[in-house]
């Protein structure tokens, strides 16, 4: 094993690696001085302490621990969101509860219990909720097609928040990893219930459709105000310059430019904590 290669591939994604190990590395040097065979069954517990020093005791820095406890509280929420749902008698038609909802209930709940797991004593306690929105959406609980079109807003939100922290993990790529593992099946929700929505009539297709005039297809002018983009939709997802390159101007399947609503189509954009925050406000009691 190369170790230097290794800390080297680690600095890529840490930068601070080398302040946090150095003056460490001449241990590492030392310990080879001793003899091949000595060395080989030394290092990986050299390794062990030298990384249990650099990184102290936790494993989950303050940084970290405030980007998983923002994605906690979003889940506690959608959490709470589908247990309610599932608690009202009468609201989920039992085909789409078995075929849908059942599942995504319970990939609310396992991803609350997994970040609680990952923080430990730093996991922040759920807060109460007003699934109404303050009386915005007063039938949540009891017309289906609300609770379809919240569930909607919900899912969106998340897919694109957890998109937005992912830069915040870099530097420790095994909580970066868990949440990506949970962005995609948030990914899938969202398509699947946008799915359902169109089977009961809503102008709507399994992905966030733009254009230059409307953000986004959702349709719920009422949760899109919080947004930040006014009725029209969530703000980004008409946006069609990625990496300083102009989509629609790519020759495509559709001739040699690109329309601008398949431009939005391929990339889904990211959110702020900031964004966020406005979107949910009004679900907390």
């Amino acid at each position: 094993m190369n170790l230097f290669k290794v800390i080297e591939e680690i600095e890529k994604v840490d930068p601070e690696f080398n302040e946090r190990i150095s003056p460490r590395r001449d241990a590492i040097k030392n310990i080879t001085s001793f003899g091949s065979k000595v060395a080989i069954a030394a290092l990986p517990f050299a390794v062990a302490t030298i990384f249990k020093k650099a990184y102290g005791a936790s494993s989950t820095p303050t940084a970290v621990n405030d980007v998983l406890n923002f994605a906690l509280t979003l889940e506690y929420l959608e959490s709470y969101f589908y247990n309610q749902g599932a608690a009202s008698s009468g609201l989920i038609p039992a085909a789409d509860a078995t075929l849908y909802f059942n599942q995504v209930q319970a990939d609310e709940n396992e991803h609350v219990a997994f970040l609680k797991s990952v923080l430990g004593s730093a996991a922040i306690a759920s807060p109460s909720f007003d699934l109404t929105a303050k009386g915005t959406f007063p039938n949540v609980l009891t017309n289906y097609t609300t609770f379809l079109a919240v569930a909607n807003a919900f899912e969106d939100t998340g897919v694109r928040a957890y998109k937005g922290q992912a830069v915040n993990l870099i530097g420790n790529q095994v909580v970066l990893t868990a949440a990506l593992s949970i962005h995609a099946v948030e990914a899938r929700h969202a398509s699947a219930i946008r799915s359902l929505r169109a089977s009961y009539g809503a102008t709507i297709t399994p992905w966030i459709t733009g254009s230059a005039s409307v953000s986004n297809d959702t349709g719920i002018a009422a949760i899109n105000a919080n947004y930040g983009a006014g009725a029209s939709g969530y703000p980004a997802e008409n946006n069609v310059m990625q990496g300083g390159v102009d989509v629609t101007t790519l020759a495509s399947a559709y001739g040699s430019t690109t329309p601008y609503n398949v431009a939005c189509e391929a990339f889904d954009e990211p959110l702020d904590m900031t964004t966020v925050v406005n979107i949910v406000t009004p679900f907390f009691a």
